[in-house]
């Protein structure tokens, strides 16, 4: 094992926001020192910064995500209502248009999803891990304005992380070399680590793309009468014969944020005007007939970079010994479906779990954990992907005859979703990662899903609130 200046046992962290976080929380306890390296530095305060491009949209924390975090971090689920986060219990707080009808209002409070600014989160989430590793044996060290730049080591093993500090930073371009026991890629959805395999002379691991070329725009709202603002978010999602899609969701100091989406040929503008008119031309009239009733408190942001691209880091083989791979860096998902961050943290639960029950840093125990995380990852992957294959390019839809059988059942299984309280909550067990999708098999959802009548959603929004 790498020894670090100080004779600890060390560990590096290749990227500092969420998932490098998560990462932190995740070693604490099992190396002596945890250095991240960041290539931005923080901002004063709860705002945007410039190396998180999509983090002027919408963001939603799952309930699988929450209980990861909160068992990770005790006590964040409550500091991010603190800082303003709101709580939305599936189905009750979240009105869904499917592309049978409005879904009914079940008042189920099985599960909890915060929703909040990408600002709010990371903030919050540094600010408890970095106390967290504070009052542990561990050390962690920031460096911020500084960009991992490669590897060190070899085919079978990595070393270190070169590094060297961003353009105007004081040093230069001058590069170092971080010497560690194990290197964690959180870089996210630009992780350069395939080059890297190759500067180390491995082949870059296999990759699978399902792209359905979707974009999307964001502006913050704030509703003219807070008395008559929505008691419900809204979600009405695309679907192949109408693929255009809106969230509007409340955030935090009663602001409300509304995403446009659509697919190739349907992308949102960014133009302030186009962008209302937008909103006419989505699946259901009820977002355009909200936003009469709120002002605009921000410019539109786009964003384009939402292909599903998964990286098979635990295949055999495909992990040399002291590396590991976590959150956007191994999987990205279209973020319009809201499970990125709460994988990540599934994730780094799956970590620390493994480290802990596998006798800390050994060898191995990379490969293992990897695994672990691959695990957590599948149950997102599988829905993303399902949706998203009706779209996606001609490179992308070779779907087997698995895969055709499960889009059947699943687009049954949504619709029956919509009216029926028992598939409605398995549904929502696996959407919300509380629940692997073979929840969806039981013979009672089966039976339900398969040979229950097709029966059509509701006509309209619902507004009352339906006991269970």
């Amino acid at each position: 094992m790498a020894e670090h200046s100080n004779g600890g046992h060390t560990a590096v962290v290749i990227g500092g926001g969420l998932a490098g976080m998560l990462a932190v929380t995740a070693l604490v306890g099992q190396v002596d020192t945890i250095t991240v390296v960041e290539r931005d530095r923080y901002p004063e305060g709860r705002t945007f910064r410039k190396g998180v491009p999509q983090a002027r949209h919408l963001h939603i924390l799952l309930s699988g995500g929450l209980r990861a975090l909160e068992e990770l971090l005790p006590g964040t689920v409550a500091a991010l209502g603190e800082a303003g986060a709101r709580s939305l219990y599936l189905p009750r707080d979240l009105l869904t248009r499917t592309p049978t009808g409005w879904q009914r209002r079940f008042d189920e409070r099985r599960h909890l999803t915060l929703s909040v600014t990408r600002p709010v989160l990371d903030t919050v989430v540094r600010e408890r891990a970095l106390r967290a590793a504070a009052g542990s044996a561990t050390r962690v060290e920031v460096l911020e304005a500084t960009e991992a730049v490669g590897l060190t080591g070899d085919a079978g093993r990595v070393r270190g992380v070169r590094v060297r500090p961003r353009d105007g930073e004081p040093g230069g371009r001058a590069e170092r070399v971080l010497p560690t026991a194990l290197v964690v890629d959180a870089s996210g959805r630009g992780s350069r680590t395939p080059q890297w395999y190759a500067e180390l002379g491995r082949a870059a691991p296999q990759e699978e793309t399902v792209d359905a070329g979707l974009a999307y725009a964001s502006r913050m709202y704030r509703p003219e009468d807070p008395a008559t603002a929505p008691d419900a978010g809204v979600n009405v999602p695309g679907w192949p014969q109408c693929p255009r899609g809106a969230a509007y969701v409340p955030v935090e100091d009663g602001k409300w944020m509304l995403t446009l989406s659509g697919v190739r040929g349907h992308h949102p503008p960014t133009d302030a005007a186009e962008f209302t008119a937008f909103t006419a031309t989505i699946g259901d009239p009820y977002v355009h007939e909200l936003l009469a009733r709120a002002e605009p408190l921000s410019p539109v942001h786009g964003f384009r970079d939402t292909c599903n691209r998964r990286r098979h880091y635990e295949r055999p083989g495909a992990l040399p010994e002291g590396f590991l791979v976590l959150g956007d860096a191994g999987c990205t998902f279209n973020p319009v479906y809201g499970q990125g961050m709460s994988v990540a943290a599934l994730g780094a639960l799956a970590v620390r779990t493994t480290l802990a029950d596998g006798g800390g840093l050994r060898p191995g125990i990379a490969a293992e954990a990897q695994r672990a995380v691959a695990r957590t990852v599948e149950p997102a992957w599988l829905a993303a992907v399902g949706s998203d294959r009706p779209y996606a390019s001609p490179a992308d839809t070779k779907a087997g005859l698995g895969e055709r059988l499960s889009t059947w059942y699943i687009d049954r299984l949504f619709a029956r979703a919509a009216i029926d309280r028992v598939v409605g909550a398995a549904f929502r067990d696996v959407f919300c990662l509380t629940a692997p999708p073979t929840r969806l098999l039981a013979p009672q959802i089966f039976l339900r899903t398969v040979f229950l009548p097709r029966r059509p959603g509701l006509p309209s929004p619902p507004v009352v609130v339906e006991g269970v």
